[in-house]
């Protein structure tokens, strides 16, 4: 059975068109919540975007998660703004990593977004998962080799 297709000019819409978000609901995340997860992840891999920082870690193979799971966590610091501010930043990290992650991230691996002042709560969602999915590709992509310099 297909969806049913949405009209993009109709009166409802007065001509603009909303973006359609897929979702793959055969892999849900897992949302990382001990300290000690997110300390972990602080170690690991970091890559900055201009509206949320993100930071990967794969996970070792005596972990007590499932070896296919995806988890993410979510934070901003009290620069952020205040409470409202903080968890409106959440909110949209979660709908982007919620789109994303499911067909960029790895399984076996940890996510942490961290929500930059202003950027986060300000930025088109559309900008947000570009930003997410660049971060993905720096993040997997292989280390370049180190050259010793004399």
């Amino acid at each position: 059975m297909t969806p049913p297709e949405t009209p993009t000019d109709g009166p409802a819409n007065h001509g603009t068109a909303s973006p359609a978000v897929s979702v793959c609901l055969d892999r849900p995340l897992d949302v990382l919540k001990k300290r000690s997860d997110f300390l972990a992840a602080a170690r690991a891999r970091k890559q900055g975007t201009k509206a949320m920082m993100v930071q990967a870690r794969k996970r070792r193979d005596d972990d007590t998660v499932a070896a296919d799971a995806i988890r993410v966590g979510y934070t901003c610091s009290k620069k952020v703004g205040n409470a409202v501010a903080r968890n409106r930043a959440k909110r949209r990290m979660r709908e982007v990593a919620r789109a994303v992650l499911p067909t960029f991230g790895k399984p076996g691996w940890d996510y942490v977004l961290i929500g930059r002042k202003d950027a986060t709560a300000i930025r088109d969602l559309i900008e947000l998962q570009g930003d997410l999915k660049y971060a993905l590709r720096k993040l997997h992509a292989p280390a370049k080799p180190r050259t010793p310099q004399a």
